[in-house]
């Protein structure tokens, strides 16, 4: 699972992972350019873009041409947005990738965004702000970052609000690409039954004309905070939504190998502490479980629960016992090897296909601008001790990094604020 990596004179980054034994290739496009690159007058505009340059090219000159093309080979292809970038990408047979590469590189650079086409797809991305709206266990993730965040890009929502979506035009879609979507902010990731010259042959083709501008920077992050934080949003439904967290470590911090395994131990299969605690001991939640988001400048761990909306304190309570306990006390040597066999084993389940190892290189390296084979990082977990694990939970786990965000039927403020301590 060795990638190969070239850097061509404009700048563009071109990932190759070969395959021996699969049939498949899986070419991705990325670029620097998400909801953390954006004004506050523009915020969406990342998601308007990812979804308008599908409408057409001036080559292929509708989105109907664009997806027969595709279904032709029998492709699959679909975009997406995050706060650090948007992906582009397209799998389909092998013999298929001058193809695949010819459609992705023609939607990434010459879109042309027909005026009627951005106004149908104004109406489609504002019923995707609805729909999110009317998904309490999503949304509660958007209040969450609000809260860590406040009002700077990292606590913007990604698909913007409607007001902002309703006032974008062609010519703000298109200033906006012109300032990110260049050389050196581009990653072409190539992950199948390909060879390394092929693959540097085709996108050298393909990006030929790729704009060599200077890239436009986002701004860094500011975090303050010296108490424990809550936000609730009272909503009349049937189950309250809890996301509770800490503030943690930006993408390629050395300690992140640790919180990986200390946040699976905490809260990731059925035999998690979490898992065991407000489920099976509790009773009190259908879904719980931990994760890690990791950016460029700044990263939480949060745990996030679907609970009985009469049991809002009691959850809370015991999420933050186990935090506690982690803080506390050492892992024992039973539970810390499950751990990081549970985090290895499902590593390489997850890498089985030309598109999740696309991924998980091009991932690496837009945030990372550097590569780690499964391997090199099945070794780090390993390496992990329960002291190192203890002493990043003493780390993270402060009131002074706690935050608590909860969509539902709650108890008032005061109630909440008496459990929120560690």
């Amino acid at each position: 699972m060795k990638a190969y990596k070239k850097i061509l004179p404009n700048g563009l980054r071109i990932i190759t992972v070969p395959m021996k034994d699969t049939s498949t290739v899986t070419a991705y496009v990325l670029v620097d350019a998400g909801s953390k690159y954006e004004a506050k007058a523009e915020n969406g505009i990342s998601h308007f873009l990812e979804h308008v340059c599908f409408k057409g090219t001036v080559r292929r000159p509708s989105s109907k041409d664009i997806n027969i093309e595709l279904d032709s080979i029998g492709a699959q292809s679909n975009a997406f947005t995050s706060q650090e970038f948007t992906g582009y990408y397209a799998k389909a047979q092998a013999k298929q990738l001058p193809k695949i590469l010819d459609v992705l590189s023609d939607i990434y650079l010459n879109s042309t965004f027909p005026k009627e086409e951005i106004e149908k797809e104004r109406g489609v991305i504002v019923e995707e702000i609805n729909m999110y709206e009317d998904l309490p266990q999503r949304r509660v993730h958007e209040y969450y970052d609000e809260l860590l965040y406040g009002d700077q890009p990292a606590g913007w929502s990604i698909a913007g609000t409607k007001e902002v979506v309703l006032g974008m035009t062609s010519d703000t879609i298109r200033a906006y690409k012109k300032k990110h979507y260049v050389a050196s902010a581009t990653t072409v990731v190539v992950a199948g039954k390909v060879e390394e010259k092929e693959v540097v042959a085709h996108v050298k083709k393909m990006f030929v004309n790729i704009p060599t501008t200077k890239k436009h920077s986002k701004k860094k992050v500011i975090e303050k905070q010296s108490k424990p934080a809550l936000r609730i949003v009272r909503k009349e439904i049937e189950q309250s939504h809890v996301v509770i967290g800490v503030r943690t470590f930006k993408v390629g911090d050395p300690r992140g190998t640790t919180l990986a395994v200390l946040n699976t131990v905490l809260g990731e299969g059925m035999s998690a502490r979490l898992f065991q605690r407000l489920r099976e001991d509790l009773g009190m939640a259908y879904y719980v479980r931990s994760s890690v988001d990791e950016y460029t400048d700044h990263g939480t761990l949060k745990v996030s629960a679907g609970v009985d909306t009469k049991r809002v304190s009691e959850a809370v309570e015991a999420i933050i016992g186990e935090f506690r306990k982690l803080r506390d006390s050492l892992v024992t040597e039973e539970e810390l090897t499950k751990a990081k066999e549970f985090s290895i084993g499902n590593m390489y389940l997850g890498l089985e296909t030309s598109d999740s190892l696309a991924g998980y290189y091009g991932i690496q390296e837009i945030l990372r601008k550097k590569q780690e084979t499964p391997q090199e990082l099945e070794k780090k977990i390993r390496a992990v001790t329960a002291k190192d694990i203890q002493k990043i939970a003493r780390a993270i786990f402060t009131n002074e990094k706690l935050n608590l965000a909860i969509v539902g039927k709650a108890p008032e403020d005061g109630v909440l604020k008496s459990v929120l301590k560690i």
